[in-house]
Order: C-alpha cells, then sequence, then structure tokens
C-alpha cells in the first residue's frame, strides 16, 4: 500500500507527521506512505522547513491518500490550477482529509452533501462550501473519510489500516504509538471510533 500524505506550505505538523508514523509501522507489509506537495520543499505552520518525498502527481497512482491541514488552506481551495492537479478516484483508492484538507475535499467535490468532520475554524468554510458538518472526530463513507481536531490523525490512520489491512494490524500499530500505561486505553478507543466503519463496510459489500 502506498500512501501520499498530502503536505502544502503552512502545514500543521501534526497532521502530517502523526499519520504518516503510524502508516509507516506497517512497512514489513509492504506499506509506505510519503510526504507529497506541489514544491520540493515546504514549511509548516511554525517553520519546520520539510523536503518532500514524493510530487504532487503521486496523488493519482497512490493507493490511499490523506489530506492534513494548514493556514494556507484556503488560499489552495481557491486555486484552481493547483485543484485541477490533484486527481483523486475514491472508487479505487482510500481518502482521508482532516480538518481544513476536508475544504479541499469539498472542493475536489468528493464529499457533496454527505455529513463530514472538520476543525472548529474551518467548520463554516466547509459549511459554506455545501457540506453538512457533524460534531465529531472521525467518520467515513465508503472509501472517504474525514477528521476533526489535530489528534484525530490517528483515527484516520488507524482506519486506513483496517480497511486496507485488518483490523489487527491497525490495534498493533496504534498500541506502539500510545502512552506507556494507557496502551489498552488509547487502542480501545481508537477501535470504537473507527471500527463502526469497517463494519458498515463489510455489510454494504455483502
Amino acid at each position: 500500500m502506498q500512501v501520499a500524505i498530502l503536505t502544502f506550505d503552512g502545514f500543521n505538523e501534526l497532521d502530517s507527521f502523526i499519520a504518516s508514523a503510524i502508516l509507516n509501522r506497517m512497512k514489513g507489509h509492504g506499506w509506505a506512505a510519503h510526504i507529497t506537495s506541489p514544491t520540493a520543499e515546504v514549511t509548516s505552520m511554525n517553520g519546520v522547513i520539510v523536503q518532500r518525498q514524493k510530487p504532487l502527481d503521486f496523488t493519482a497512482e497512490a493507493d490511499a491518500v490523506l489530506i492534513g491541514s494548514g493556514v494556507k488552506t484556503r488560499e489552495i481551495a481557491a486555486d484552481i490550477g493547483l485543484l485541477s492537479r490533484i486527481n483523486l478516484e475514491p472508487s479505487r483508492q482510500l481518502i482521508g482529509a482532516q480538518c481544513s484538507g476536508t475544504l479541499l475535499l469539498a472542493k475536489l467535490g468528493l464529499i457533496s452533501e454527505l455529513p463530514a468532520c472538520t476543525d472548529l475554524t474551518t467548520k463554516p468554510w466547509v459549511i459554506e462550501a455545501g457540506v453538512s458538518v457533524i460534531d465529531a472526530p472521525f467518520v467515513a463513507h465508503g472509501n472517504v473519510a474525514t477528521a476533526g481536531g489535530c489528534l484525530a490523525s490517528q483515527y484516520l490512520a488507524a482506519w486506513m489500516i483496517a480497511r486496507g489491512a485488518s483490523m489487527r494490524d491497525a490495534k498493533e500499530a496504534m498500541h506502539y504509538v500510545a502512552p506507556v500505561g494507557e496502551k489498552d486505553l488509547y487502542v480501545r478507543r481508537a477501535v470504537s471510533v473507527v471500527e463502526p466503519f469497517i463494519h458498515q463496510r463489510q455489510a454494504a459489500a455483502s
């Protein structure tokens, strides 16, 4: 499973790095998560400069794509030329977005009227884009998932592993990154958030 972590200038480090670190726990299964950007370097909202691992075109060939948030997302959402370079296919890709990344999914026409999650700052912009926002950390509809809040990146990663591999693999990845003394608690919480959408998908396919 090749995963594009779509990361733009002004990105939120928590969104891109937490998801990338958890997903790369699956390296032994042939997975790889890559920081994917339109430019060779991107600078985070706090001044961290990162070299991309994959160019923007990689989003079209990746098996899965996660879109993080950032302080420049509204500018990106208004850049028709840049958006036209992001080619996503929910029929064959797992696609997730976090916080203001949900706004980009809306602009790309991948949410429509489906309920979605985002952060409190972005919420009015997503609603303005015609999307119904719910007060929840995570929701998935088929192959498209959205999450709200920086630390909700763990739910996107767990969902993607559960969908692309198994719930057991998702639990093991979460157990590894969870704080000592709270590992079982963190795993149970993650499972309680994403598992209903895994079962929903399995029921729809049966």
